[in-house]
Order: structure tokens, then C-alpha cells, then sequence
């Protein structure tokens, strides 16, 4: 995902805003790391530069 895309994704709980805490990058491109919520505390997983910005109860726990 690319860092700018900060500007537009929030929350899908409470509409906050998400802080990034990036584990691997490649240039404006964010590989692998976490969005948190400002608000809540929320985590949402990056992986292979895609977030999965689905509530945690419809998220599947097992890895890809």
C-alpha cells in the first residue's frame, strides 16, 4: 500500500484515523506492518502490501 493512502482509510469501527507502524518497505510502498487506530487501539494488518481493514470479528486468524 502506498503510504498515501493514509490521507484516505480510517478506522472501519469508529471512522478514526489510523497511525502506521511500518515493518518492511520498498520506497512510498508500505510491504508489511500494522495500521493502528487513534481512537480505539485497533490493529489492522499489511501484509504483502495489502491492509486488511476488516472489523477483527470477520477476519480469519489463520495465516496465509
Amino acid at each position: 500500500m502506498k503510504e498515501s493512502l493514509l490521507d484516505i482509510v480510517c478506522c472501519p469501527i469508529d471512522k478514526s484515523e489510523l497511525e502506521l507502524e511500518a515493518d518492511d518497505r520498498d520506497g512510498e510502498e508500505i510491504l508489511s506492518g500494522t495500521l493502528v487506530c487513534t481512537e480505539c487501539g485497533e490493529r489492522y494488518p499489511i501484509e504483502d502490501g495489502i491492509p486488511n481493514l476488516l472489523p477483527p470479528d470477520m477476519r480469519e486468524d489463520a495465516p496465509a
